[in-house]
């Protein structure tokens, strides 16, 4: 509910601290680990920038958003029937490697020195870069059916700079359907995880 810039601002306010900074950002909607620089720490977050990423995503088949995300407008629906677990399991293996996607444009790279989402919000029509990213391991936890819609949960491992946005709507062209994140929660950075993390509100 909050962006990333909210959580500095927060910060700064508990201790006292102007320079702080974070090592990457997450969505509004998402939630999870977050590294925090603080003073002279600020210097070494881009050592953490690049760090591969572990998520908890829930998959919405059957329906896709401007934003590829729940932030967004309905763009396409479908309704969900006849979804095979083994047809599931084997597309979500499949997409452990190396891929070729284009960002969501509700991002923050820039093009021209302007943010994609600023493009996207003056319904400028952009040709989105194309990105390499890698699915290093994704765990389907759960398949649950909702009305006409299902709900797909998977653990992914990533690399740096992987939008899972991308990587969710390229699941569900796979499977035959648009496809949106649901809800997503990072739970590792490299060798750092959330279980070792204070939450905001305890800082």
């Amino acid at each position: 509910g909050i962006t990333s810039f909210d959580v500095i601002r927060r910060l700064r306010k508990k201790l006292g601290v102007r320079k702080i900074g974070h090592a990457g950002t997450l969505d509004p909607l998402a939630s999870g680990l977050m590294i925090i620089g603080v003073g002279v720490g600020t210097k070494k977050l881009t050592d953490f920038i690049k760090l591969d990423k572990i998520y908890v995503v829930d998959i919405l088949l059957g329906e896709r958003r401007t934003t590829g995300d729940m932030e967004g407008d309905i763009v396409e629906e479908k309704e969900v029937t006849n979804l095979d677990t083994k047809k599931v399991k084997k597309a979500v293996q499949e997409m452990i490697g190396i891929h070729h996607l284009p960002v969501p444009i509700y991002s923050a790279i820039k093009i021209k020195g302007e943010p994609l989402y600023k493009k996207a919000r003056r319904k400028e029509n952009v040709k989105l870069p194309i990105k390499k990213m890698v699915v290093y391991s994704a765990k389907l936890i759960k398949i649950k059916k909702e009305k006409k819609q299902c709900v797909v949960t998977l653990e992914l491992h990533v690399s740096g700079g992987t939008y899972i946005r991308s990587v969710v709507e390229e699941l569900g062209r796979r499977l035959g359907y648009p496809a949106t994140t649901k809800e997503l929660r990072r739970t590792r950075i490299g060798a750092h995880d959330i279980t070792h993390a204070d939450k905001l509100s305890k800082v």
